[in-house]
């Protein structure tokens, strides 16, 4: 799959992120759409990070990763204002 990134990047997700990563992921594109706030997005994603992959153990967040998890908050965002009619 590919993220496009507001400055002209894309991640590739088979490429730029490990297998760990990409389940995180998962997990993110869902809470993307459930939570309230960038606050409670963040902490679902410190939340899923520390867990990791079926309760592996922590996972290192890497570049790329934090360049998603950036772009969703961003669409978070957006979404928000949206609802709120701003």
């Amino acid at each position: 799959m590919l993220i496009p990134i507001d400055n002209n990047t894309e991640i590739d997700t088979d490429r730029d992120l490990s297998s760990e990563e990409r389940h995180v992921l998962q997990k993110l594109f869902g809470w993307k759409t459930l939570v309230d706030s960038v606050a409670q997005f963040r902490q679902k994603k410190k939340s899923a990070l520390m867990i990791g992959w079926n309760n592996s153990g922590p996972i290192r967040e890497t570049k790329a990763m934090t360049l998603v998890c950036q772009q969703l908050e961003k669409e978070l965002r957006l979404r928000l204002k949206n609802e709120n009619g701003q």
